[in-house]
């Protein structure tokens, strides 16, 4: 993800902007966004509303996006082919996507897992996850669209899109994975699946766009909190819930950073604090080294892409920490490093100054580009420069999502 830094005449506006309006802050003020920083995202606008050179190209693509978006026909979990063992097509459902059928078995079963290597047949519209990503996708999208340009025919259609997805009777999603990441012959849901709805962050942005603007009725809105609020619960309760929670890797640190912005939206800023002083301040002491390595996901045949996920993950709950008053940014132990550590190690890979020695079976290429953007957006998020100036570097430099990545 990417985020820009601005040019010193655009800077020199938002600061007249920040001394004209300043006696107009509160002290304290309502928290609008639960991933984003308010004011950065109103200076964005502001500025895109005055034609800033710096924000045109990646509004334009954001606007080409949402006219797309626009056209895309809904979709719902009642589209996949197969049934969840439940019986229940509203019940969410995916397989694995390391794991195929056996060659030395007739049948195929049990599948045998090949990390690193996804199966097709893992992909297809036999299973709901192409549908939750269009979903996801496609409603951030119009979000950012109507947040940026006012335009009311973006807000309409991503009302229409949560709506479906989530709310409507015949069409929504039960606020559970319990069968996600099923392995055929093994088991039908596995603490694994929870996983793939680590974009519900995009999600609540997109509630949060839309509310800010007055683009999301009321009942929508409170029924994506009713949504929201069930699946946090499951997430908390439930056996797949609690093994995922308990895992040492990716997984338990996504599952931290999607429960506590859940939780974050609620305004249940208790238990997220709680969240945070235990299990997050802990994954660090056991997933990162002194030296910065992340030892986990170092032994995985995709190992920079993991690297990466893993500590994007821990920068988001930085940020959330430093909302809640809980340095997340700044912990370690005398026996672990921290994430600031973990950054350190990765840095030299950026600038093809060294080559990454571990196992990775993906475009190396790819996941460089990823890294910068990586830096760039906890420099954005953390307010470092030297993070943010790895901007200069990246390729894309007018990506949609760096309207939201802003170095300020």
């Amino acid at each position: 993800m990417q985020k820009r830094c601005l040019s010193p005449l655009l800077l020199l506006w938002f600061f007249q902007i920040t001394v004209l309006h300043a006696s107009e802050k509160p002290t304290e003020r309502e928290r609008v966004f639960t991933s984003y920083d308010s004011e950065v995202l109103e200076k964005v606008k502001k500025a895109i509303k005055h034609n800033n050179n710096d924000f045109i190209a990646p509004y334009n693509h954001l606007i080409t996006a949402a006219e797309k978006a626009l056209k895309a026909p809904l979709v719902s979990v009642m589209q996949k082919t197969q049934t969840p063992p439940s019986g229940d097509k509203h019940d969410y459902l995916s397989l694995a996507p390391y794991w195929w059928p056996d060659p030395s078995k007739s049948d195929g079963l049990p599948w045998i897992r090949k990390d690193g290597q996804i199966n097709p047949l893992t992909r297809g519209n036999n299973v709901d996850e192409p549908i939750k990503d269009i979903v996801f996708d496609n409603t951030k999208v119009l979000a950012m669209a109507y947040y940026f340009s006012g335009d009311k025919k973006y807000a309409n259609r991503a009302v229409e899109i949560l709506q479906t997805f989530f709310l409507n009777p015949a069409t929504k999603m039960n606020p559970n994975l319990n069968f996600a990441q099923g392995v055929p012959g093994v088991n039908t849901g596995r603490c694994f699946g929870i996983i793939e709805f680590a974009g519900l962050q995009q999600i609540i942005t997109t509630i949060e766009m839309l509310r800010a603007e007055q683009g999301m009725d009321d009942a929508t809105y409170n029924g994506m909190v009713n949504w929201l609020s069930e699946f946090v619960n499951w997430l908390q309760t439930s056996k797949l819930g609690l093994e995922e929670k308990a895992t040492t890797n990716n997984h338990g640190t996504w599952y931290d950073a999607t429960t506590v912005a859940i939780l974050l939206f609620l305004k249940r800023d208790t238990e997220a604090k709680a969240l945070l002083e235990t299990s997050t301040k802990s994954r660090i002491e056991k997933q990162i080294t002194e030296e910065g390595k992340q030892p986990e996901e170092l032994a995985r045949t995709k190992s920079l892409s993991y690297s990466i996920m893993n500590l994007n993950a821990f920068t988001n709950l930085a940020y959330f920490g430093k909302v809640l008053g809980v340095d997340i940014w700044h912990y370690k132990t005398n026996k672990s490093g921290g994430i600031q550590q973990a950054y350190e190690f990765l840095k030299p890979y950026t600038g093809g100054n060294k080559v990454w020695e571990y196992q990775q079976i993906s475009k190396i290429e790819d996941e460089i580009e990823k890294l910068k953007k990586l830096f760039v957006m906890a420099g954005s998020k953390m307010k470092i420069n030297t993070f943010c100036s790895f901007s200069d570097n990246i390729k894309d430099k007018n990506d949609i999502d760096s309207l939201l990545r802003v170095c300020l």
